[in-house]
């Protein structure tokens, strides 16, 4: 006879999952790329192949590198005071600017100047935008005549810097701050990639003292002449600001410093990535130019598509750190107190596991929502939460209204496009960028200019 088999005891409920520590890079791996040589991002690509959240002994503190758009979430949007910044790896250069400040004094100077980085603030620029984009379309209409090749990274650089200059002093660029150009360059490739841990910056004494007294020269000269007959610029602002506030004497200077570096740098390199993208797909300068006629919603919207794709490629900033004030969880996995997190843009939008077809240059993700993620935390070119970039809009609006006066008359042909990136500060192509301007079939002489 057989009997039944006994009833199995009831499971209990589960609970919580237990958070676990993120996989750890392997000592022998680190030592390795440390041998090599090899750029901090060929180590981030180690370190991001174990997944979204992922260890790596980078000093004497833990370091984690985060990718995954959820923690992204956490961290950068809505944890952001149990995740600050440090310090910067800027400040040498930058002061006491809002992008390096912390605590009351970052909450004094962004409540400052937000105002002028919302849309409505950023239309009393756009004439000045346009203005910038005439001079440059002018040069590329002459350079189609006579065939000569553009430095494509140097038009790219003195439009964005003739936009922000133009927007703090009502003034164009001059000699003087092109001098500022060469300065920045020499201190940019010299700053630290990571905040230095003991603090220390190299000495670039020289080089800010050029800038320093070009800046200080445009504050004197707004401060003798507080109604000029353009109206006021930004640096005007900035001026009533501080004397209303009893800013420290120097803040006025960092705050110019700040927006200079934010206003040219990055708004450059992602011109200069789009002119190349375009030209490796022409195709898509067709689509974006049948979006709809000059001026219309539809070629805007083409146009700010073609910038946010770039943008996804090539984030304004693609490493953000931060430091963990408290044992946390997040995605899943354990950070403890001290460490840093390492929120990274570049890694996140190029991971087939977020974006469909990474690798792929596809504008029109930002125009019909095909291959593109709706998640938080998945798209993040301009940082995320209260610390995100105070002038992503002025800069989408900088690019698109360059694209503007280009894009119908002109394409730039690269001579040799580089092949790598450079991860510095931000990320720019290694070498410079050279290109044939031609005339497109239907643009007149006139066009563009």
């Amino acid at each position: 006879m057989t009997t039944a088999a006994a009833a199995p005891a009831p499971r209990p409920p589960a609970g919580p999952a237990v958070p676990a520590d993120p996989p750890e890079l392997a000592a022998e791996d680190l030592r390795r790329w440390q041998r090599s040589g090899g750029e901090l991002i060929d180590l981030l690509h180690m370190a991001h192949a174990l997944g979204p959240v992922s260890l790596l002994r980078l000093g004497s503190n833990p370091t984690v590198l985060l990718t995954d758009p959820a923690g992204i979430q956490h961290v950068l949007a809505l944890n952001p005071d149990r995740y600050p910044k440090r310090s910067h790896r800027a400040r040498a250069l930058l002061g006491d600017g809002v992008l390096t400040a912390g605590g009351e004094l970052w909450k004094r100077q962004r409540r400052l100047l937000q105002s002028h980085f919302t849309g409505q603030g950023i239309r009393r620029f756009t004439s000045v935008m346009h203005d910038a984009a005439r001079q440059l379309a002018t040069r590329w209409s002459h350079s189609a005549d006579s065939g000569q090749t553009r430095d494509i990274t140097a038009d790219m650089r003195f439009y964005a810097l003739d936009v922000i200059w133009r927007t703090l002093t009502g003034h164009g660029a001059t000699a003087d701050t092109l001098r500022v150009l060469g300065a920045l360059d020499v201190i940019l490739t010299a700053l630290p990639l990571l905040p230095p841990p003991d603090g220390h910056q190299p000495d670039l004494g020289v080089h800010l003292a050029t800038i320093h007294g070009i800046v200080d020269a445009a504050i004197a000269e707004a401060r003798a002449t507080p109604d000029p007959p353009g109206g006021p610029a930004l640096l005007h602002s900035l001026i009533h600001a501080a004397d209303d506030q009893a800013w420290p004497g120097n803040l006025i200077r960092d705050e110019v410093m700040t927006l200079l570096v934010a206003g040219q740098e990055t708004t450059a390199n992602t011109l200069v990535w789009l002119h190349l993208l375009l030209g490796r797909h022409p195709e898509e300068r067709t689509r974006a130019l049948a979006a709809g006629p000059a001026g219309s919603d539809g070629r805007n919207r083409a146009f700010q598509a073609l910038v946010s794709e770039t943008l996804r490629l090539y984030p304004v900033a693609w490493l953000l750190p931060r430091h963990a004030t408290e044992d946390d969880v997040v995605a899943g996995h354990r950070v403890r107190a001290g460490t840093t997190v390492l929120a990274c843009p570049y890694l996140t939008h190029r991971d087939p596991a977020v974006w469909p077809e990474p690798d792929r240059f596809l504008p029109h993700r930002f125009t019909t929502g095909h291959h593109r993620p709706t998640q938080p935390g998945a798209y993040y070119p301009f940082g995320l939460g209260p610390r995100a970039c105070l002038g992503a809009q002025f800069a989408l609006r900088e690019a698109t209204i360059l694209l503007e006066h280009l894009l119908p008359s002109y394409a730039a042909v690269p001579d040799t496009p580089p092949t790598d990136a450079a991860f510095g500060i931000t990320v720019s192509p290694a070498t410079t960028v050279h290109a044939t301007i031609t005339r497109l079939p239907h643009a007149s002489p006139t066009e563009g200019r």
